[in-house]
């Protein structure tokens, strides 16, 4: 069991402003810097690298594309992942405390954070469920997917695709296809036909559950460990993939597909928003996850070297799993004598329906479907502990008192949070679960993501102010950051989002699976409910700030929110409270604050 120390410390204000003796708890830490590293990595490098940024990439100009992605990347999601790293080390709280501290009127930001990436993790397990269904299924003596002949398959299964046999007609479907919808899922008409739980799949998300649990369950000196494995076997296996698929015949095909640039595209602002919201979403920007993870830093840790070797190793990654995707795709278009714009795709039809189709056709193909499911279980592992590490953080800070006079200690805690979350995914393992889903990944965090990551920015650049959180780099590091991530704070990175927030909403349609299925109106409506739980946070913990500040007017209640409670001319030299027992994670010879200025001790 994880050892937790304490201390007093005296000289400083108690929670009703007198003077008094305060009990400090040292904030657990990563063993290893690269342990913090990796999980960056892990919770970066996720399943959307497979399965997004490629067709987004071929959708939005081909190799063009990269043009805006990497401009996005230097403006956009760069400075942000800096700033959410940069709170989370000097605060030493996860994302709601964090905000409290350095602008109360926006702790709500803090709390949406938190409620979007919960609602993610329950429904982003189901994915990890459904790789591993699939992967132990490649242990039988033929792949389900390969053939008509199964109870689950319809008249319409059609399974010779070679290029010299004619499709029977326009309704026919893949055996891959209809082994994802009637055995995997066992879709149901609609989201109005639950139908039955699926008792495999509840079986593999407890599994995966276990998984999570047992990962994380002593904190990030357990999570640490496990990113070793998680974080790197990605990579092998798409190295793999790739030498194996340009050696396919029309691999070639799908790779100029894939980087032919279409220059006219550039003039297209919907390229640009997708290019910022990639980012967005892939480096993990307003899910609290960052935050979290990096309030387990040593309080000196160098984060400008984090920061870049963590974001560009994402992008590379998601130009490897470009060329791997599209070399398998260019395969398939020469097999079945199309062109690659009719078997590209994106999302869960991707990797569940286009991949295992293309394995079937190869040599050793149950040697191949298990590498990559495998793979795709380590991807999403590596984001589900972040995300459910978001929560544990969370409510570990504020109600740590509760918790061990009921003796509930961090392992108990991990594990209520994990049962609930197993029981909150069952809605998507139904028959018709697969509606659920597609609702609540639309809705929780499509929708509300960009409105939360405004008032994050705004909040802490703008009311705690970005020279001041420069001041505080400073601090930790003895450096501050460029002028460039200063100019991105304050301007340019809040101008992006608030263009990708009202784009969408310009763009706003009402949710659809596939092509032809449209939710009914109180469909939309449940997931408007879903979206209000994250947005409804930020109004909701103004008010509550508001409300509780001292002052005898409602304008000195306001204009008190607005402090910070951080000290204003940084910790001093003896560091923040929890680090004033344990030298080792404050060096006050690289930085010292002497009223209100930054300067260099020696």
């Amino acid at each position: 069991m994880l050892k937790k120390e304490s201390f007093t410390v005296s000289g400083g204000e108690d929670e009703g402003g007198q003077g008094g003796t305060q009990t400090v708890e040292i904030r657990e830490k990563w063993s290893r810097k690269i342990e913090f590293i990796l999980a960056c990595v892990g919770y970066a490098v996720g399943l959307g690298n497979v399965w997004r940024f490629p067709y987004l990439c071929y959708k939005s100009g081909g190799g063009a594309f990269l043009i805006p992605y990497f401009i996005m990347l230097f403006l956009c999601g760069i400075p942000l992942f800096y700033m959410e790293l940069a709170v989370g080390q000097y605060t030493r709280e996860g994302p709601i405390k964090a905000l409290a501290k350095m602008c109360p009127i926006f702790k709500g930001a803090g709390a949406a954070t938190v409620v979007v990436a919960y609602l993610l993790c329950t429904y982003y397990n189901v994915i990890i469920a459904w790789a591993v269904y699939y992967l132990i299924n490649t242990f039988r003596s033929e792949l389900p997917w390969a053939s008509c002949n199964n109870s689950w398959n319809t008249a319409n299964c059609f399974s010779d695709y070679s290029s010299n046999t004619s499709r029977p007609d326009n309704n026919s479907v893949s055996p891959a296809e209809e082994y994802y919808n009637f055995n995997v899922l066992d879709r149901s008409k609609g989201i109005d036909e639950p139908g039955e739980l699926r008792w495999q799949l509840a079986l593999i998300l407890l599994f995966t559950w276990i998984l999570v649990y047992f990962s994380i369950w002593k904190g990030v000196r357990s999570s640490g460990k496990v990113v070793y494995f998680t974080a790197t076997f990605p990579y092998i296996v798409l190295v793999i993939l790739l030498v194996r698929g340009v050696t396919l015949p029309g691999a070639w095909k799908g790779i100029e597909y894939f980087i032919t640039p279409r220059w006219e595209l550039l003039y297209e602002p919907e390229v640009w928003v997708n290019a910022a919201s990639q980012n967005f979403n892939s480096i993990g920007i307003a899910f609290g996850s960052l935050i979290a993870m990096a309030s387990y830093n040593k309080f000196s840790n160098n984060i400008f070297r984090d920061v870049m070797s963590v974001s560009l190793l994402n992008a590379a990654t998601s130009l490897l799993a470009g060329f791997v995707i599209f070399s398998i795709l260019g395969y398939i278009a020469t097999l079945q004598n199309k062109e690659v714009d009719d078997v590209v795709t994106q999302g869960p039809g991707l990797v569940f329906v286009t991949y295992p189709a293309a394995f079937n056709t190869m040599s050793v193909p149950h040697l191949w479907a298990a590498l990559f499911f495998f793979m795709l279980l380590c991807l999403g592992l590596d984001s589900q502990f972040a995300m459910v590490e978001v929560l544990v953080t969370t409510l570990w800070d504020h109600f740590k008192g509760f918790f061990r006079s009921w003796k509930i200690n961090r392992e108990i805690l991990v594990l209520l949070v994990c049962v609930v979350s197993f029981f909150l995914g069952f809605p998507h393992i139904t028959q018709g679960g697969i509606y659920v889903f597609t609702l609540l990944d639309s809705y929780s965090s499509g929708i509300s993501l960009m409105y939360v990551a405004f008032f994050e920015v705004i909040g802490i650049t703008w009311i705690y102010g970005a020279l001041r959180l420069s001041r505080n780099v400073q601090e930790m590091t003895g450096s501050k950051p460029f002028l460039f991530f200063i100019i991105c704070w304050l301007v340019i990175s809040p101008a992006l989002i608030f263009a990708i927030w009202m784009f969408g909403w310009i763009k706003y349609k009402p949710v659809t699976y596939g092509k032809d299925y449209i939710y009914p109106d109180w469909a939309q409506g449940l997931g408007w409910c879903f979206a209000l739980l994250s947005i409804m946070c930020i109004p909701i913990g103004a008010i509550q700030a508001v409300w509780t500040a001292k002052g005898d007017t409602l304008l000195q209640k306001f204009l008190q929110s607005l402090k910070s409670t951080l000290p204003e001319g940084g910790y001093g030299e003896n560091g923040p409270p929890d680090c004033q027992n344990n030298p080792p994670d404050w060096q006050p010879q690289r930085a010292l604050v002497t009223n209100g200025e930054m300067k260099t001790k020696v």
